[in-house]
Order: structure tokens, then C-alpha cells, then sequence
């Protein structure tokens, strides 16, 4: 019978091997808290106030549990004391205030400390592979992942999409899904990793879909010259759902770096705009003169020219009349793109009011009688310039 209890000890350390090779967790991990749970499942076994220490020896693959109680000359309590005269049956050589340590193996005990062991074998596996996949994915912080829809719960201004990305879930909050994201159970999905924050409920992951970093690293898992850094994107500015603007440069004369994101009939940034639903992505070529870098920012309008006050970093715009519209954009959004892109305030006038300014302007010169420039209705300002990445 006592080999057979061998073989099972045995049978459980190779076991602890076993999860150390496939897991790549350390068997002393599982051992400390194993220890540490045989503790309070013998006490609860037994009853005793005894002080227990198990101890686990993967080397002779034994398990021994040990009970200590104190030398005195009056014993008061017999699960913590042990009598001067009791204890030297065991060894003469033991004196009042040390303590005895005796081996024990309660009737019955092998079962439970077997049961004990399952439950805390499993526990602790989940637990820390949740931490280590926590920490693998910690170092994927601003960076682009594919996760599988588990779940999506209705709250009050959408909905929350819940991403299982290596058996760790992720939040995408409404206001991380652009306009025109569906989801439904099961899809697989890429997202950005935002943001990773402790909660009361532990570690918590956040995904986006509209933050600018995402399409950065679409273009980045699309087109090798921007992987490789053959391509820079100098600048991004985005509105999630609607349109997307970057600033690209190479210093490799033979690369053009438009061309390079747009890629062989457009297949590049059309595979981006697909993930994106259809949201429109304007590539400039980034260069260091601010009044060509700003005039190209507001592409796809055609700009006559450009003046600018660095002392406000303001400029104005010069379009032809009938382009107005399309430098302006819907709401503003092309010249508030621009200006977040380049980082000046950008005020857009239509020629034939450019040419009146300057025909006023010409005659209170004249005059000797400056006159004061009238905002005109139709200029935007981006008062917010906002993160330019």
C-alpha cells in the first residue's frame, strides 16, 4: 500500500513537471500555494489550533506535514504546548522555549490533500496565466491586435463590445466604434490597444476603433515601406467615420511615399478604407515649408495661395470661389483636419473676397487709414488643434 501512495506522490510532482514544460510555469509557484492550502484543509480536517507547516519535496516527491508546539513547564494548551517532560521523550536534548516538531498524517487526510491539490492546481493555473497573458498583451499597448466578439451589452448612449483577445477580455465603448462598425458574436475584429488600467475587478483592457493610431497601424500591416520605416507618417489627424488625413516623408529618393501607402492601382489604401467602412483617407507628402505643407493639408482642394502670421500661427487660405466648399468641407471638417494636421489655425477665403481685402487694405494705405479686417462667415478655425497623433 505505501508504494502505491508512492507512485501517486510521484504521478503528481511529474504532473507539476509536465505544466512547468507546456505552461511555462514554474512548479515552485504551484507548490507555494499548495503548501499554503494544505495548511488550512488539514486544520479544517482535524480541527487542531496546531501550528502546521506542509512541506512539499519535489526532489524525494514527498509530501510531509509538520505540527510544532512550544516547550513550557505548564501546559495550557495542548495544541500549541507540549510539556518538558513530553518533549524529551521524543529528544533529551530539548529545553523549555524551544519548540518540537513532529511528522503527521491524520487518517483519511491523503484524500482531501488530493482533492485540495485538483482545486488549487486549477485556480492557480488560471490565475496566473491571466496574469501572464495580461502582461503579454501589456506590451501590445498602442499597438494593433485581431479579438473575437464575446459579447455585446446595450448601455445608455450604445453599446459595449467585448473583445476576447489570448483568452484576456477587452472593452471597445461606444465612442471608441466608429459610425459605421456592426458587430455581431463571433466576428473577428481588429482593434487598437488603447489602454490598459487597474479596476476594482482587476486589470482592465480598452480597445478603440477611432483613435488615429489605428489607422497608423493599418498602414503599418499594409504597406511594408511604412513597417520598415522606409516610409514616415509624420502627422495623423482623424474623424472616425468620415476622414482620415496623413502627412507622409521618406528621405529615400527612389520611394514616393504617397504612392507607396496608395500602392498599385490603390490597392493599399483600399484594402484600409474597407476596414474603415468606407471612411475617406487623404495622403499628403509632408515637407518643412509651412506654407506649401499647409496648402497641400487641404488637399483634395486646389489652394491659390497662402499667408501666415507666426506670431498667432494663423494662416489664410486663398481658394478659387467654386472650391470653397470643398476646402471648407461639410461642417468644416477638411480645413479643422488641415489645421489639426499641420498645427496652425487655417482661416479659408474664396478669391474674389481675397481680392477685396487686398484692394481695401491697398487704399487705407493710401489713405494713411489702416482698415480693420472683417472676419468673414464662411472662415473656420480649429480653436482646438488637438493631438496631432
Amino acid at each position: 500500500m505505501a508504494a502505491k501512495k508512492e507512485i501517486v506522490k510521484k504521478d503528481f510532482f511529474l504532473a507539476l513537471d509536465a505544466l512547468e514544460r507546456e505552461k511555462r510555469i514554474k512548479k515552485e509557484v504551484f507548490i507555494e500555494a499548495l503548501e499554503s492550502a494544505l495548511v488550512i484543509a488539514y486544520k479544517k480536517h482535524t480541527g487542531s489550533a496546531q501550528a502546521i507547516e506542509v512541506k512539499l519535496f519535489p526532489e524525494t516527491n514527498k509530501i510531509k506535514i509538520l505540527a510544532y508546539r512550544n516547550i513550557v513547564e505548564v501546559v495550557e494548551n495542548k495544541d500549541t504546548e507540549i510539556s518538558l517532560e513530553d518533549a524529551r521523550l521524543i529528544n533529551k536534548k530539548y529545553k523549555v522555549g524551544e519548540r518540537v516538531c513532529e511528522e503527521v498524517l491524520p487518517k483519511e487526510f491523503g484524500r482531501i490533500a488530493a482533492q485540495t491539490a485538483k482545486q488549487v492546481i486549477y485556480q492557480k493555473l488560471h490565475e496566473v496565466e491571466g496574469e501572464m497573458a495580461y502582461a503579454e498583451l501589456a506590451q501590445k499597448e498602442g499597438d494593433l491586435v485581431t479579438g473575437i466578439v464575446r459579447r455585446i451589452d446595450q448601455v445608455k448612449d450604445g453599446k459595449n463590445v467585448y473583445v476576447e483577445i489570448n483568452r484576456i477580455e477587452a472593452m471597445m465603448m461606444p465612442q471608441d466604434q466608429a459610425p459605421g462598425d456592426k458587430f455581431n458574436i463571433g466576428d473577428k475584429v481588429k482593434v487598437f490597444v488603447k489602454k490598459i488600467r487597474t479596476g476594482p475587478k482587476g486589470p482592465q483592457v480598452l480597445v478603440s476603433r477611432t483613435v488615429a493610431g489605428f489607422v497608423r497601424k493599418l498602414f503599418e500591416l499594409e504597406v511594408p515601406e511604412v513597417a520598415n520605416q522606409l516610409v514616415t507618417i509624420k502627422a495623423i489627424v482623424r474623424e472616425a467615420g468620415y476622414r482620415t488625413k496623413m502627412a507622409v516623408y521618406t528621405e529615400e529618393k527612389s520611394i514616393d511615399a504617397v504612392g507607396a501607402c496608395v500602392g498599385n492601382r490603390g490597392m493599399r489604401v483600399n484594402a484600409i478604407v474597407n476596414e474603415l467602412g468606407g471612411e475617406k483617407i487623404d495622403i499628403i507628402s509632408w515637407c518643412p515649408d509651412i506654407l506649401e505643407f499647409i496648402a497641400r493639408a487641404l488637399s483634395p482642394a486646389q489652394v491659390i495661395a497662402v499667408e501666415v502670421s507666426d506670431d498667432e500661427k494663423i494662416a489664410r487660405v486663398v481658394v478659387d470661389d467654386d472650391k470653397l466648399s470643398l476646402a471648407i468641407g461639410k461642417d468644416g471638417q477638411n480645413a479643422r483636419l488641415a489645421a489639426r494636421l499641420t498645427g496652425w489655425k487655417i482661416d479659408v477665403r474664396p478669391y474674389s473676397q481675397f481680392v477685396e481685402i487686398k484692394k481695401a487694405e491697398e487704399k487705407a494705405v493710401e489713405e494713411d487709414n489702416p482698415v480693420e479686417e472683417e472676419i468673414l462667415d464662411d472662415s473656420v478655425f480649429d480653436e482646438d488643434l488637438g493631438d496631432l497623433d
